[in-house]
């Protein structure tokens, strides 16, 4: 794997406007161009973390899906980010995953967040993505998704030359300040049991709920070490990850092999 080099997009969100988020979040990339592999935005980054905002959700091919797309191509890079996103089996809270030769997948939101009433008016996504890019293996999730460790484990696949599922595992959320404690201490565990590093992308400001949040975004190493941390200002921060560092801690420190086999269903 080639070194790899993040973009974590800490914005202020605007709330419940899709085109005012679009011009903003374009304005915060733009710099970007050619000089980074990964550009991560937050979770529902079109609208804030709102129920309301599923009377205005979009289709699959709307303008915001046609927007990432086209941020991808001009900041030759991915862009990745989750709105919500109404198909015929629901609205979901779906995490885009664009490349800058035009490919789109996406990971629907599995874990809502109860306490919220989010699974009252959304649908849950059903299985994990991982993608790769640029020779690394990546797991994106969604904000809540970091509270269930076993959904978020990395597996050791014995198929794939005793190789782990992914090298990289991403987190967008609208994690509010009240709770900052336990987001900081949730990735860093993700990053120790999974033996991978964690880019996590968490948005500023107050929202129309009135809830604060204070970003905390951060790339965290395969040690739960910070290689960069936010505070709760707005703006673009980027870290590189390094491939040959991370096979050299799991060939040292090889926790995989000792792991619990399981599946997910």
């Amino acid at each position: 794997m080639q070194d790899l080099r993040i973009s974590l997009v800490q914005g202020a969100t605007r709330w419940h406007d899709p085109a005012g988020n679009r011009e903003y979040y374009g304005d915060l990339i733009k710099p970007f161009a050619n000089i980074t592999d990964l550009v991560i935005l937050p979770e529902t980054f079109t609208s804030g973390f709102s129920n309301d905002a599923i009377d205005k959700a979009e289709g699959m091919d709307g303008p915001t899906v046609a927007w990432i797309r086209e941020q991808a191509s001009l900041l030759n890079a991915v862009v990745t980010g989750s709105v919500q996103l109404r198909t015929d089996d629901g609205v979901f809270n779906r995490l885009l995953w664009a490349t800058p030769d035009g490919e789109l997948r996406y990971y629907d939101k599995r874990h809502l967040f109860r306490y919220a009433g989010e699974h009252k008016r959304y649908a849950a996504g059903e299985k994990r993505l991982t993608v790769e890019w640029k020779g690394w293996r990546i797991n994106p999730l969604v904000c809540y998704d970091l509270r269930f460790p076993v959904y978020s484990r990395n597996r050791y696949n014995v198929e794939r030359e005793g190789q782990l599922d992914f090298d990289l595992q991403i987190f967008v959320a609208n994690w509010p300040a009240a709770r900052a404690y336990a987001w900081k201490t949730l990735l860093r565990a993700r990053a120790i049991e999974n033996l991978c590093y964690v880019a996590a992308v968490n948005r500023v400001g107050v929202d129309g709920n009135g809830l604060e949040y204070s970003g905390d975004s951060a790339v965290i190493d395969f040690l739960g070490q910070p290689l960069i941390e936010t505070t709760g200002e707005e703006g673009v921060v980027s870290s590189v990850i390094s491939g040959s560092e991370l096979a050299a801690h799991r060939e040292r420190f090889p926790a995989m092999l000792d792991g619990d086999a399981f599946s997910l269903t």
